[in-house]
């Protein structure tokens, strides 16, 4: 998914970046085009005559897709397949094999399925895959409505998958593994049979596609897009998801940044918001023992992301402005980033924080909203490619994070890892953030 030729968030010298000064010249940006994820590290078994039906001549009707979630679900896994998913067309639905249709997911997320797994019964899905997490995988096991789905989804020779512990905890007692190559998380690989077992990436074997963890989710989700749509459609999906073309991570005007306590974190979320972007920034921060509160701007706790995907907000941001942070993020999404701006609140915190000398930050299309306030004044950033020469500041086009001073910016959504992780490495050091990336399977820098 990543490129391993450049170290993860190895600061880059300046020298060697292209640098857009201010004022901007007049020309038209190109967006980067899509680079798809390297295959080296996704292995596949040569499809049956069925296989390749599925994959080539499926009708243009929208693929149908289901991925259950439960209590303890990991959040990284569910939503990024959902919402690569939907970026490609297919419609999906979450559905939840608990009780009610709010799960809470393994690092504290809250997320709203669209269906109970009972309405999912008698419909038939293209594509049926499994997010890891624990104990959210065991509890996806003990589902006997999700066990029929999934056994008659193989048996009738249709697509289905697993990632994370999923392939051990719930295929194997399922007996879908059969006669599969299969991979899973590291720290579930000896519970496979030996001689099925393989440590790619992505393993695609028949109809049953496995993957190894939340660093490896969108190589898993791609996979997918492939299958269902055909070899070119992974280009109609956003070009920023991954470009493994840029540096991993440029830094100026080094400052060091507290991590003699436990860091207080403020995630700002509204409608419109990029749910993918919001669940890996908490779901990482949290792994590092961060705490982080997510702050809803609009009227209600409930939010609706920019892919229809459904999250709970821990309070609303009154509630959160009594207390002080010592970062504040704001994620993208253009329709959730222009209701951030319009929150009084947030603009009088985002003040406060700059005044205060603390960290604040922001990504994909929220670097222009920083900009309006004010935040942006004598510093270095990068920003999604649409609104690069919307920006007045000095840009940063080549490098996926940029951190100047107390400030952090990302490029875009396939870069909300490496960001996360730049944060960790700032409060905490590399020592840290390289323990969060090995937990994820996700490529860290050996020194």
């Amino acid at each position: 998914m990543l490129s391993t030729s450049k170290p993860l968030l190895a600061p880059t010298s300046l020298t060697a970046m292209a640098i857009r000064l201010p004022p901007h010249a007049p020309t038209h940006y190109a967006p980067p085009h899509w680079q798809t994820p390297p295959f080296r590290s996704i292995t596949r078994v040569a499809p049956s005559p069925s296989t390749t039906a599925t994959a080539v001549s499926l009708p243009p009707s929208p693929k149908k897709v289901l991925v259950p979630i439960a209590m303890g679900t990991e959040e990284m896994e569910a939503v990024i397949l959902a919402g690569v998913l939907r970026r490609a067309g297919a419609d999906v639905t979450l559905a939840s094999v608990e009780d009610g249709l709010e799960v809470e997911a393994s690092y504290g997320t809250r997320i709203i399925a669209d269906k109970s797994i009972a309405a999912c019964a008698d419909q038939v899905f293209d594509l049926v895959a499994l997010p890891g997490g624990m104990p959210g995988s065991v509890r996806l096991r003990d589902n006997k409505i999700l066990q029929r789905i999934m056994v008659r989804q193989a048996e009738e020779k249709r697509l289905y998958g697993a990632i994370c512990a999923a392939p051990a905890v719930v295929l194997m007692p399922w007996g879908l593994h059969k006669g599969r190559k299969i991979t899973c998380h590291p720290s579930f690989i000896g519970d496979l049979p030996t001689f099925r077992a393989v440590e790619s990436n992505v393993q695609v074997s028949g109809e049953l596609t496995t993957s190894r963890g939340p660093g490896t989710v969108f190589q898993f989700a791609l996979s997918f897009v492939e299958q269902l749509f055909g070899p070119h459609s992974v280009e109609d999906v956003d070009s920023t998801l991954i470009d493994a073309g840029l540096e991993r991570s440029t830094e100026v005007n080094r400052v060091e940044w507290p991590f003699d306590h436990k860091p207080q974190v403020l995630i700002p979320i509204a409608n419109g918001s990029e749910e993918m972007e919001i669940i890996m920034l908490v779901d990482i921060l949290r792994r590092a023992n961060i705490n982080v509160v997510l702050a809803s701007v609009d009227k209600s706790t409930n939010i609706v992301g920019s892919q229809r995907m459904k999250i709970v907000a821990d309070k609303c941001i009154l509630g959160a402005s009594d207390s002080k942070y010592d970062l504040i993020i704001i994620p993208g999404g253009p329709g959730g980033a222009e209701r951030l701006h319009r929150s009084t609140t947030l603009k009088k915190l985002l003040k406060e924080q700059k005044q205060a000398s603390r960290m604040y930050g922001g990504i994909c299309y929220s670097p222009l909203i920083l900009q309006k306030q004010g935040l942006l004044q004598d510093k270095t950033v990068t920003a999604h490619p649409s609104i690069v020469n919307q920006l007045t500041c000095q840009v940063i086009d080549r490098s996926k994070v940029v951190i100047d001073g107390n400030l952090i910016t990302g490029k875009g959504l396939g870069t909300v890892m490496d960001f996360s992780l730049a944060i960790v490495r700032k409060f905490f050091g590399h020592g840290r953030a390289k323990g969060v990336a090995n937990g994820m399977v996700f490529d860290y820098p050996k020194s």
